[in-house]
């Protein structure tokens, strides 16, 4: 999300006011003042453009900014124009971007580059066991309500079966968190508990249906690509002839035609760590499998476990890979360049 402060002459976005909620309308009619980042770029949301193509700012916000690539993060520089000022909010314990480079935190490893540094933890069991992840270590943690807990499995199966159960029953009548407001972070896609098996059992469990239209039907939860980079959650209201009828977390309702289906929509009943990245539900499974491999790391721990507000269970088939990959491996390595490009360098003597 970008948080946009419009010039005075502009119709922009003013000063957000207290209450303001993502997506709200400003009181005098003009853009809204809390925007995604790929909606200010593509124009459908935010203060337009002037002559010259620019944003017309003086201020931009850009909060979650890990989650900016490299295509994006040049994009939103190259349409500001010069004299705003531009502040990157976010915390680089987590998962860098689902796309190339690492922008946030080479910014942040730069020297002498003007930053305020905040860092107050989430209060409570799950404040506590993610702070210690981020200082590389998983402790055991005092949860007297049942907000962390850890569930050991045996093997692939046992794991899609116990984060099905915990979804549809245990969460429910333990915590009253109901089972769509419950989100499973899985580590990858593909494999035996990844994100694609993990869909087929959870729909299959609370929503099943034969997925007559395009493999979907309606009150499914859904991922839509509105555009590349740029997705959202949703859930399908109802679908005919036209297509299916989406109800999506930014309050639209758009229709997916049925020869876009196969293209723009994936079950999000389980996501990935980083699909999961900005947002966060009452409750959250993470499901750690024993072949999770080198996917496995400190910041997908960090990241994964740290999506629920009220409650957070783990289901656990790594055994001590998991304690290893957060003492030793805090993320996957990525070559770029952007620090070294804009580290100053002294000028060699003459």
């Amino acid at each position: 999300a970008a948080v946009a402060a419009g010039r005075p002459d502009s119709g922009g976005a003013q000063e957000p006011s207290e209450g303001t909620v993502a997506g709200a309308e400003d009181p005098t009619g003009r853009s809204p003042l809390v925007v995604t980042v790929a909606g200010l770029l593509d124009g459908t949301e935010g203060p337009g453009r002037d002559g010259e193509g620019l944003l017309a700012l003086d201020l931009l916000v850009v909060l979650d900014a890990p989650q900016l690539d490299v295509e994006a993060a040049a994009a939103l520089v190259e349409a500001l124009p010069d004299g705003v000022r531009l502040v990157l909010s976010g915390d680089v314990a987590g998962l860098p971007s689902a796309g190339p480079g690492r922008v946030f935190a080479d910014l942040a490893a730069i020297p002498d580059w003007p930053r305020v540094v905040s860092r107050t933890p989430d209060p409570g069991p799950i404040g506590e066991l993610v702070s210690g992840i981020g200082a590389g270590e998983l402790a055991e943690v005092a949860a007297p309500g049942r907000e962390v807990v850890i569930v050991p499995v045996r093997d692939a199966g046992e794991a899609v079966h116990r984060a099905v159960q915990l979804v549809a029953d245990s969460v429910p009548r333990a915590l009253g968190v109901p089972a769509e407001q419950t989100q499973v972070i899985a580590v990858a896609p593909g494999g035996m508990v990844g994100t694609r098996a993990l869909n087929e059992a959870l729909k299959a469990r609370l929503n099943p249906g034969p997925g007559a239209f395009g493999g979907f039907d309606p009150g499914d939860r859904v991922l839509y690509g509105t555009a590349p980079g740029r997705t959202l959650l949703a859930r399908v209201h109802s679908a005919d002839e036209q297509g299916l009828r989406l109800r999506c977390e930014d309050g639209g309702s758009p229709v997916v035609a049925p020869g876009l289906v196969a293209r723009t929509l994936r079950h999000a009943w389980a996501l990935t760590a980083e699909q999961a990245a900005g947002r966060r539900w009452p409750a959250a499974v993470a499901v750690v499998p024993g072949d999770a491999g080198r996917e496995l790391t400190r910041a997908w721990a960090y990241t994964a476990f740290g999506r629920g507000e009220r409650h957070v269970s783990v289901v656990h088939g790594a055994g001590p890979a998991l304690a290893q990959a957060i003492a030793h491996t805090p993320v996957r390595e990525r070559t770029t360049r952007l620090r070294e490009l804009l580290t100053p360098r002294e000028e060699p003597g003459v």
